[in-house]
């Protein structure tokens, strides 16, 4: 039986399937059984063929209080999967397609999305608290005692199968290395964003990175490919400087080591006044400050992709910004998911994208709390499970 006549027996029916199942914060992940039920109108249920840890994940799997606390629940939002089936209303996508999940929405519809100033979608983006989309808390996750079962992101990747609906979802090229593909649903491709649409970099810019991950090293990439003279990455692990320079990195920070100067000290120091463009990729307030400081008078910016846990204020002073230097945040990297990742594919499908040396593991899917620990530890920068290994 090929794949396309097995799922055509499923098609409208529950599916049952492997999951990685957090019953509660912070414990290791039990792979369970699970009940993914069909799509409803405008979903699509999707095989998933290979998944990635991002960090984010690792902060969802730590909240132990407040709302965001759901237990249980079936992480990941990086992955990549093909159509099993599609319910009403799904247009553009079909049985069969290859297609990248991913937690930013884009509806296509609301004034934002049509909008060319940002990639924010007016319509779903303020909601990252439901289950799904477009019907609140009901799940399409049961266990095998028929108990709802949290999503993330209104993805769930850590599953064989799952629901997502169609504001989440990107139909792309099926010539792309799925491992590959699976990097752009989150971080690589928030990096990349970040240089090209958010801060615009050009050509014989100076940029600092702080945080060396797979978004910081993206965020290298998207300059080099921009021409940057110079490009400054901050880390406090050493093993990654030399990663960095496959990326086009030409300088390293080790914050540990800079004594009795601030990090912004040093920057400021070694390019004569500040760079003119940094990026914060870790989600640290006082890396933020740091970040912002380490820019040049007059007319640095700074661009914020990490994501803190406490969601704390940082603290930036008026004088500096008042004489010229600027701030923003950027989810997604100012991506517009639909309209952006197709050109992104196409780039690296041309050999104008370098995404090697973003995987530096692969595992089976059973094999997820390894993967967990590899990330915590700072081992790894990206972790593919593949669901049928």
């Amino acid at each position: 039986m090929n794949k396309t006549t097995s799922f055509s027996i499923n098609k409208g029916k529950p599916i049952r399937c492997k999951a990685a199942v957090c019953r509660k914060a912070g414990e290791p992940f039990v792979m369970e059984e699970v009940q993914v039920d069909p799509p409803e109108a405008y979903e699509v249920r999707i095989k998933i063929l290979c998944t990635s840890l991002c960090h984010t994940d690792v902060t969802f799997w730590k909240i132990d209080s407040g709302p965001l606390a759901r237990f249980p629940r079936i992480l990941g939002h990086e992955a990549v999967g093909v159509v099993e089936s599609i319910g009403e209303n799904v247009d553009g996508f079909k049985q069969g397609d290859i297609v990248l999940p991913v937690f930013h929405p884009q509806c296509e519809e609301c004034k934002d999305c049509k909008s060319s100033k940002s990639n924010w979608c007016s319509r779903f983006a303020d909601d990252f608290l439901s289950n799904t989309r477009r019907y609140g808390m009901a799940s399409r996750f049961k266990d095998s005692s028929g108990q709802d079962i949290h999503n993330l992101f209104y993805i769930s990747s850590f599953s064989e199968y799952t629901v997502v609906d169609i504001a989440h979802l990107v139909k792309i090229s099926p010539e792309i290395p799925v491992d590959k593909a699976a990097l752009l649903s989150c971080g690589v491709a928030t990096g990349l964003g970040a240089v090209w649409k958010v801060a615009n970099v050009e050509e014989g810019s100076t940029v600092a990175i702080f945080g060396i991950g797979a978004v910081g090293l993206a965020v290298a990439e998207a300059a080099r490919l921009r021409g940057a003279a110079r490009i400054i990455g901050v880390d406090l692990n050493p093993d990654k400087f030399e990663i960095g320079k496959r990326f086009g990195i030409t300088d390293f920070v080790n914050s540990a080591l800079c004594k009795e100067k601030t990090i912004s000290q040093v920057i400021r120091e070694m390019t004569g006044g500040g760079v003119d463009y940094s990026f914060e990729c870790i989600g640290l307030e006082p890396l933020m400050e740091e970040a912002f400081l380490s820019t040049r008078t007059g007319s640095g910016k700074t661009v914020i992709l990490g994501m803190t846990k406490d969601i704390l204020p940082i603290r930036l002073g008026s004088h500096d910004i008042l004489r010229g230097r600027t701030v923003c945040g950027t989810l997604f990297g100012g991506l517009k998911p639909k309209l952006d990742i197709p050109i992104i594919v196409d780039r690296y499908l041309k050999k104008e994208l370098n995404l090697d040396g973003f995987i530096t593991h692969e595992l089976g899917f059973e094999e997820i709390n390894k993967a967990f620990d590899l990330l915590m530890e700072g081992k790894s920068i990206r972790c593919v499970l593949w669901m049928d290994r």
